[in-house]
């Protein structure tokens, strides 16, 4: 009888575990909401967004007819945080999603991608490509309406192979968010612009 109680008890305390996190997920049409903040005012209505499931894995909230693509605040991550990207960057952001799936480390992604570039499997795009960053603190987050206030936003424009002498860019961090590039002369190099906090 005891034992029974006790299961009983793990398997309350599992199932309001379980509830919980189902409740943490913020509904698909808020995620996309907050997603398209990230895009200017007339590329929002036609922008692919991606939001997350209870298991943490991405799902497709709304296939846009336009030429961006959205990633909705990943729950797992501390603050919010959404960004956009043209579809000519898709390729990359893909396949680091991949990588990351299957578990690989930071360094692992950077060499496994760089590599695919470098045979021609994986395709970067031929001209200087933005992605926008929308983020701010979870406490300024209303998860009823999507509204973030208080929020700033950052760019991070990918120009692969680009060097501080190609570009005339210091490659270190800059005050007050002055542009620099990071990781130079690799595949993944990419001018940051914008506050980091």
């Amino acid at each position: 009888m005891k034992k029974l109680l006790i299961t009983s008890v793990i398997l309350c305390v599992f199932n309001l575990c379980a509830q919980n996190e189902v409740q943490s997920v913020i509904p698909p049409k808020v995620q996309l909401k907050t997603a398209i903040m990230a895009l200017p005012e007339p590329e929002r209505p036609g922008a692919t967004v991606y939001g997350y499931q209870p298991d943490g894995s991405l799902m497709l909230l709304r296939e846009g007819s336009g030429n961006m693509i959205c990633i909705a605040d990943n729950p797992a991550k501390k603050g919010i945080s959404v960004s956009c990207y043209p579809k000519s960057l898709e390729p990359f952001m893909s396949r680091g999603r991949e990588l990351n799936a299957q578990g690989k480390s930071f360094e692992e992604k950077m060499e496994i991608r760089g590599e695919e570039i470098k045979s021609g499997k994986l395709k970067m795009p031929d001209a200087p490509t933005m992605l926008t960053v929308f983020f701010g603190k979870e406490e300024n987050y209303d998860p009823a309406t999507g509204e973030l206030s208080q929020a700033k936003y950052r760019y991070v424009i990918y120009t692969p192979f680009a060097t501080a002498m190609s570009t005339g860019l210091p490659d270190t961090p800059q005050p007050g968010g002055k542009p620099w590039l990071m990781d130079a002369g690799t595949h993944r190099a990419h001018i940051m612009i914008g506050p980091f906090e």
